[in-house]
Formats: C-alpha cells, structure tokens, sequence
C-alpha cells in the first residue's frame, strides 16, 4: 500500500507564506537542495493543490532545467518532469502532457486509489488540498527555514489537534530543520 506524506516547507514559526503571500524567506541552501532530490528520488507522483502546482509546474519544467543551471537544480527538474503530477482544482480547464487534473470531489477517491495500486509515496502539497485530505495523510513532513515571518498561511490549518509522533529529526549545516511526524 502507498503512503501519503504531505510536505511543505515553513518559516520556524510555520508558515509556508509570509503576511504577503510571499516566500522570499525561504532561500534554498545547497544540502536542502541535495535532500529535495534525494526525496524526489523516491517517490511515486506528486499531488499538488493548484496553487502549488501553478508555482512549481512552470519554473521546473521550463526555466530552472535549462543548460546553465546549477547541476543540483537541473537534477530536480529533469526528476520533477519525470514524476506523475497530479492537481486537484475545480478551477483549471487543462494541463500539460504527465499531468493529471483532478476534480475536488473526486480527491479522496482518486487518492484512496492511487495509495492502494502503489507502494510508492506520494507528496502532498498545499495546505487547502492537505485539510480535504487529512484521514489520508501517513505522513508529515516539514523543511523549516531559520527565521521567523510573524504571520502568513500556516503549514495546516487543521480545525481541531491531530496528535503526530516525531520519528525523525535533523539539522542541516545551512541551519534548515527536518521533521518528521506520524499519527499517533
């Protein structure tokens, strides 16, 4: 059976969007790129809401892939072009070839699917599509950048707790943290 993990990267204080909608916060160091594409590595396709799938679809599959780029960023968007892609929207009318749309009101079943014909992971991103998900999420993972932004979109805004169990932790050298959670 696959596994679900919802990944989104965060301010130390949980953001993943500054006040602004913006995340110029969060400058990607060299090991965070290293252990992005280790990620991407393994797994199996990537579900995106379309907000994130509109800011990462264009600059991986067209501009940071190009001759000129820093290997490690050439390496993530030849693996990113590679990886199924689905997004979820209601709102988008058509995608690119190795893109999948997938309506709202199919999320779930679609998901529940994909998890059962697969052993692979599959990476969740966005928090909107992540809380429509929420009973299908395995895993929690969370890149938090050091510094602080004081307000924004939070990593999950979630409505009541949901109890995680942290079985892995590190410290990269750029002074990027990783966790990760399961459910208890």
């Amino acid at each position: 059976m696959g596994k679900v993990i919802y990944w989104m990267n965060t301010s130390i204080d949980g953001y993943i969007e500054d006040r602004d909608g913006g995340m110029d916060f969060m400058e990607p160091a060299e090991d965070f790129k290293e252990a992005a594409n280790d990620h991407l590595r393994r797994t199996a396709a990537f579900l995106f809401g379309r907000r994130l799938y509109e800011a990462m679809e264009k600059p991986w599959t067209q501009d940071l892939g190009k001759e000129g780029a820093p290997a490690v960023e050439r390496e993530f968007a030849r693996l990113y072009k590679e990886t199924p892609r689905y997004v979820f929207s209601d709102t988008l009318q058509t995608v690119p070839e190795g893109v999948t749309l997938v309506r709202r009101e199919d999320a779930a079943s679609v998901v529940t699917r994909l998890k059962q014909e697969s052993d692979g992971t599959f990476q969740l991103g966005g928090p909107e599509l992540a809380v429509a998900l929420l009973d299908l999420i395995d895993e929690f993972w969370v890149y938090a950048f050091p510094v602080l932004v004081g307000g924004g979109k939070p990593y999950l805004p979630v409505r009541e707790a949901l109890r995680l169990r942290l079985v892995e932790h590190h410290l990269l050298a750029s002074g990027i943290t990783f966790r990760r959670y399961v459910r208890t």
